[in-house]
This record gives C-alpha cells, structure tokens and sequence, in this order.
C-alpha cells in the first residue's frame, strides 16, 4: 500500500487531534509543549524604569494555616509564583522553580500562591517531590498583584523594585535568572 504524502499529513493530523482531544493524554501533552517553549522563552528582565511595590498589606496562610504577611518581605529580595495544580503551564515550570528554591531557598522569599485547596495541592506536591511551601490568599491580593492569567511571577529586590514580572511558562534555572539573583543578593 502506497500512502501519498498528503494523506499521510492528514493521517498524522487526525491522530494529533485525537490525542488532544482525549482527556488522559491532552494534559501531559500540554505540559511537554509549555516545557519545549519555557526552554527557549527567555526571562525578561526589567533595567529601565522600573515598577515599586507601595502597598504591602497583604496576607497569606500556608498549610497549617500559619499566616505570613508579606510586609515581613520588606528588606528581602522575593520570588512570587501564582500557579494552580490544574495549569498547564504552570506545571511544565515547577521543575525549574523547584531547582532554584534548592539554591536559593534560604536567601529568597518564594512564595507559591494558589487558591487551589490543599487537598489538590498536597498530592501534587507529593507525586512530584516539590519541597517549597505554598501558600493561599487570606486578604485581597493588593492592585499590583491582581492578575488575570497564570501562570505568573515576580522578581523583587530589596528595595520593592519589580526585576522580573513574566506571565506563563519559563525555564527559571536558567543562567540569566540566576545571575540576576545573584546581583539581586550582593
């Protein structure tokens, strides 16, 4: 049997749509492809004008319902991640965040925020050996950090100046992003 070049494509093109369209593999398939583009989407760093965080007033709870206020961030440099267990994206760059809070966990506030319940985060964190605390919104988010997609997240410096703000997935391991920590640090 002879298959012609253009009813190969729509042979492949058919198997591809079926494949997104079934619901166990469209969610692993979509993960791979937001890993493939976070590899070769650059981290945007900001050196020009930069954007100050002013309002502070907000409050987080962790899994034992510890509260964490965010003003206790003044003075630091802070990483925050807005994800959800259920997010594509967000899952493809877990495995670059986690490699960093290895490093840097010690000298960085990460803070992971999600309005996910703890019943869908804790087996997540689980199955894939995810170390770092998450944390749930208790107040209102202040304006800056109102956002309308996810994944998202925030590069601070000491001072509250906004180094990072990057929407959707990116490789966060990477040398720029560790670099520009490392200056943050200094």
């Amino acid at each position: 049997m002879n298959i012609t070049k253009p009813k190969l494509k729509n042979i492949v093109f058919f198997i591809l749509v079926a494949v997104l369209i079934i619901p166990q593999t469209r969610k692993p398939i979509q993960v791979l492809l937001h890993k493939a583009v976070a590899l070769v989407k650059p981290v945007s760093v900001n050196n020009e004008k930069l954007t100050k965080i002013t309002n502070y007033n907000w409050k987080l709870t962790d899994k034992d319902n510890s509260i964490f206020d965010f003003e206790d961030t003044k003075g630091k440099v802070v990483l925050i991640n807005f994800w959800a267990t259920w997010c594509p994206p967000c899952i493809a760059e877990m495995p670059s965040m986690q490699a960093l809070y290895n490093d840097y966990g010690d000298e960085v506030q990460f803070l992971f925020v999600t309005t996910d319940g703890y019943s869908e985060i804790d087996p997540f964190l689980a199955k894939n050996n995810y170390t770092f605390k998450v944390y749930r919104p208790v107040t209102d988010y202040p304006e800056f950090f109102n956002i309308t997609t996810i994944p998202r997240t925030f590069l601070i410096d000491k001072e509250g100046n906004v180094i990072i703000d990057e929407s959707g997935a990116a490789n966060w391991n990477s040398h720029k992003v560790r670099s520009t920590i490392d200056n943050l640090l200094k």
